[in-house]
């Protein structure tokens, strides 16, 4: 059966980085970030624009889980918000996939750390620390990545998703 691999934390946590590293790791795999769904410029986050990202988002998800081609189907964002996973999840109704959703976590001190070495103003840092408590309720799989690097968290997300990486057998 095809997999779906939900990757979300709050921003600047290493979603990028970790499925950057996870989509290489088993063949016949494909990665949709959220966050390139919202490359606008002006960013303009009104209802027409929300509206719009989300049915793209559903429309490339279930392209890609209804290609045969793809055994594993990595998506990854934000997702702080309950009736934003709902909303997502329901549009998927009807096809025939295993979920594995995971929240990347880490302490405020090493987000704060990780999110100044990579420029981010002040206010983003602010609205992410901010953010943190909103993952609690999901029921999906914490994985802490202090202290490990983002292939060491894929790495962990290939196992406990049953992916079968390069070389065969499950990582």
């Amino acid at each position: 059966m095809k997999r779906l691999i939900i990757v979300s934390g709050t921003m600047g946590v290493g979603k990028t980085s970790t499925c950057a590293e996870l989509y290489k790791m088993a063949p016949r795999t494909v990665w949709l970030d959220g966050d390139w769904c919202w490359l606008m410029n002006p960013w303009d986050m009104c209802e027409e624009n929300r509206r719009m990202v989300m049915s793209n988002i559903i429309w490339m998800l279930s392209s890609y889980l209804r290609n045969t081609t793809f055994d594993n189907v990595v998506f990854s964002w934000v997702l702080h918000r309950r009736e934003i996973i709902e909303e997502l999840l329901s549009g998927l109704a009807g096809l025939e996939y295993s979920l594995s959703a995971f929240v990347l976590t880490c302490s405020p001190e090493a987000l704060e750390s990780r999110m100044v070495a990579d420029g981010r103003s002040r206010q983003q840092v602010e609205d992410s620390l901010g953010r943190m408590r909103l993952y609690s309720d999901t029921g999906w799989t914490l994985l802490d990545t202090e202290g490990i690097d983002s292939r060491a968290a894929a790495a962990s997300i290939a196992r406990m998703s049953g992916m079968c990486v390069e070389g065969g057998g499950e990582a």
